[in-house]
């Protein structure tokens, strides 16, 4: 069937009647006569060459064709009322939207899980899907609109990428809280002597720490490398390893697995956490909802 003889206000009023189950009460709801009612209906019977409800004792009783077309018709019908809906129509309070995030373990152990408390709260009905970390796909994804927003360490090169700092973080290390080799203070000698469990390095530049370190020619001794921070405190709560890690993520796992922490002995500066997004969702209500209150949250962190 081309779509053009199709008459979107007829599909409207099939929704009322298939809902109402009357011609009257769809006739009032719609703002119309009946007898506008029944001539459209006529209308849309003939297109689809289906009666699509007949009059019974219990009301308009829609047909096996009615049933089958209900909720595709219903779901096109809210796509395009929640397309057109202006901002002060985002309810956000009883919207049952799905929104997808793409972070690294940081934000997941960070940011998302507080996030996600404050969410069931103020939007209980609001769904949450956390995709893998950001990888060498997530332009494509984002612009393709099957990731809404991300959190990552790098920026997104691009005019229709959007990256705001919404945190910056330093580094601290971690390690058992009985260690033989380390006193009240890690020294920069006793740093380098000690083996190391570091990140598997995502990007082609180096870590921040190692960085660090080879401005002064020093290098450290990587014992184990691992993709994720989240499997650092199980690495070092049993050995005399040493990890480096966020400060917001290190204070979490120190308190949950009783490690110790240490001001690296070196300085090190500070580094950004950041927002993305694609700009085909900049003024979309609901993301602009979702991200602004993220960004409020993580100053909060």
């Amino acid at each position: 069937m081309d779509l053009r003889n199709i008459d979107l206000n007829l599909l409207l009023l099939f929704s009322h009647i298939y809902r109402e189950r009357s011609i009257s009460r769809a006739a009032i709801k719609l703002n119309l006569s009946q007898s506008a009612v029944s001539n459209s209906l006529a209308k849309l019977r003939e297109r689809l060459q289906d009666p699509l409800f007949t009059r019974t004792s219990r009301g308009m009783t829609p047909t096996l064709r009615a049933k089958q077309l209900s909720e595709p018709i219903n779901q096109a019908l809210d796509l395009i009322q929640n397309s057109l809906k202006n901002e002060e129509d985002f309810d956000y309070s009883v919207s049952d939207r799905t929104f997808i995030i793409a972070v690294e373990d940081y934000g997941e152990a960070v940011i998302l899980p507080r996030f996600i408390d404050w969410l069931s709260i103020v939007a209980p009905n609001v769904r949450i899907q956390i995709r893998p970390e950001p990888g060498m796909t997530l332009k494509e994804e984002l612009e393709k609109g099957q990731v809404d927003l991300a959190l990552d360490y790098f920026v997104l090169e691009g005019k229709k990428f959007h990256n705001y700092c919404v945190m910056t973080e330093t580094l601290l290390s971690m390690t058992r809280s009985e260690h033989p080799d380390i006193n009240e203070k890690l020294s920069l000698d006793t740093y380098l002597k000690l083996r190391h469990v570091a990140l598997i390095p995502r990007a082609k530049t180096m870590p921040m720490i190692d960085l660090a370190l080879a401005k002064r020619g020093l290098q450290r001794q990587i014992a184990v490398e691992v993709p994720h921070f989240l499997s650092m405190p199980f690495m070092v709560q049993k050995t005399n390893l040493i990890c480096t890690l966020p400060k917001r993520m290190a204070t979490l796992y120190s308190d949950y697995f009783q490690l110790r922490l240490y001001t690296p002995p070196l300085r090190i500066p500070k580094f950004p956490v950041y927002l993305l997004w694609h700009e085909s969702i900049e003024e979309d209500v609901g993301h602009k909802w979702l991200r602004n209150s993220l960004i409020e949250m993580c100053k909060r962190l």
